[in-house]
């Protein structure tokens, strides 16, 4: 199921419209190996305000952010923090 579908399908099960989940911001970070690496990006980034979920696809390096009112300098700084770099915004 493409994201798009899987998004609408959330959000019919939680009965709310599709315009209400919130579009993501997609980055690249070099470094992630594992699970690990996954985790402690995500526990970094999930700090910075106006997050409010994070996905991570630790073989291609992606990381997609949803909420809103955060900058790409913070989910840089959370990176960072955590250990890795982020490449592409």
């Amino acid at each position: 199921m493409c994201e798009a579908h899987a998004a609408q399908a959330a959000a019919e099960r939680q009965g709310t419209a599709i315009a209400d989940v919130p579009a993501g911001r997609a980055y690249t970070v070099k470094g992630m190996t594992c699970d690990h690496c996954a985790l402690s990006v995500t526990e970094e980034v999930e700090q910075v305000t106006g997050v409010t979920g994070i996905d991570v696809d630790v073989a291609s390096g992606r990381v997609v952010v949803r909420g809103d009112g955060f900058s790409d300098d913070a989910i840089r700084g959370a990176v960072d923090e955590a250990g890795y770099e982020l490449i592409a915004a």
